[in-house]
């Protein structure tokens, strides 16, 4: 694959478009003329297919009030179906308008507040906060790192849990931001934990496509056959996958009669929210359409990735790059050459990047930054020899 031509052909300037992850960074970090390394969305162009079924959605001229129609279902179920083994039908599935806002409706549908949840960090941020923010208990055992490879201490994992009377599970899967693809041994022994425990598990699976190497991604919905179905709430979207996140539109999944009852009746409860129209349009060619384009995608990632290794093996030994197992996020160690406490501020006002630091996602995570790989290789040829060269001249 000839990657130049890819991102000449395929990655767009995204500054001065009104997007998050370059407009806001003087309301994030306080300065606008850094490289921006961080959100996970990507500077590529969606497919060419949801680029064509928008525009004629678009020139159609009406913008009322959507449903999801069979198609919709037939390419979604096809896709799951084909890359992952998952067999799903109507009735397992419901919409929201994003992963992020389905942890929240999901903890306020299932535990009361003072609830203990868990969760394993470093971790997504916006799980902390889903947690805190609905006045529920935060309990958390940190995973093990060995060298940058990151696993679960399960003796420590169930002490947590039945110390804290622990209601609910957050599971990351893949692990986002440490790069892991939880093998289904992992995900059993996990399960089989919150199981014996009485513990609902709501996994976050956002980024179930973005897998690299021999280990390939499992649901928790197919763990040992799918034994653990009665305890899951499972969330995902096209939104990773596509570069969608814009079109607000997203996956619940549960397969438990009794867990879709609850759910269904806190979504009455609060007013049940329409569907995105332009979500459902865009994701429903994406899945139908944008294989293709995806696994160019991919590609590029691992180059992203491969060159990024291979720069700072041979620049900066020290420096501890996460195997990338799964995602296309980066994690990145850098407490060799480093002080912990000085890396957020090296990293934006010596090297000029603005990326997600360590302590975002873990309350002993300084010393890390978390970088998008998903981009053009002319921004992560820049942050290298950036972090090398402020580095070097320490």
């Amino acid at each position: 694959m000839d990657f130049e031509k890819f991102c000449r052909e395929n990655c767009v300037e995204r500054r001065g478009t009104g997007t998050l992850k370059w407009d806001s960074l003087q309301e994030i970090f306080g300065d606008a003329d850094l490289l921006p390394l961080w959100v996970a969305d990507m500077e590529i162009q969606s497919p060419a297919a949801v680029r064509e079924a928008l525009t004629k959605r678009v020139e159609h001229g009406v913008f009322g009030y959507g449903k999801v129609e069979d198609s919709y279902y037939d390419a979604f179920f096809a896709w799951q179906k084909k890359h992952h083994g998952i067999d799903l039908v109507k009735e397992n599935v419901r919409f929201a308008t994003g992963v992020v806002g389905s942890l929240y409706t999901a903890i306020r549908a299932y535990t009361k507040e003072n609830a203990s949840i868990i969760i394993c960090p470093p971790v997504y941020y916006p799980f902390y906060d889903a947690i805190l923010n609905t006045g529920r208990k935060l309990v958390t055992c940190d995973l093990d790192n060995n060298k940058g490879h990151y696993s679960l201490n399960l003796d420590k994992f169930e002490k947590e849990i039945s110390d804290n009377n622990v209601e609910m599970f957050i599971l990351c899967s893949p692990h986002n931001p440490v790069c892991r693809v939880w093998s289904e041994e992992e995900l059993n022994a996990m399960l089989d934990i919150c199981h014996r425990h009485g513990v609902l598990v709501v996994s976050d699976e956002i980024h179930q496509d973005f897998t690299y190497g021999e280990i390939p991604f499992i649901s928790s919905a197919i763990v040992k056959g799918g034994k653990y179905r009665d305890m899951l709430i499972i969330l995902n979207s096209g939104s990773k996958t596509f570069n969608l996140a814009g079109l607000i539109h997203s996956h619940v999944i549960i397969y438990d009669r009794k867990l879709m009852e609850t759910y269904d009746a806190y979504i009455k409860s609060i007013g049940s929210p329409e569907v995105n129209l332009l979500g459902v349009t865009g994701m429903e060619a994406a899945f139908r359409n944008g294989e293709e384009w995806f696994e160019n995608v991919k590609s590029l990632i691992c180059h992203n990735y491969n060159y990024m290794k291979l720069e700072f093996a041979k620049e900066l030994p020290d420096v501890v790059v996460t195997p990338l197992e799964g995602t296309y996020l980066s994690w990145l160690d850098l407490r060799s050459y480093v002080p912990e406490k000085e890396t957020a501020s090296f990293i934006q006002n010596k090297c000029r990047l603005a990326c997600d630091v360590g302590e975002w996602f873990s309350f002993t995570g300084h010393g890390f930054i978390r970088i998008n790989l998903a981009t053009d290789t002319k921004n992560i040829r820049t942050a290298v020899e950036s972090i090398v060269t402020n580095i070097k001249a320490l």
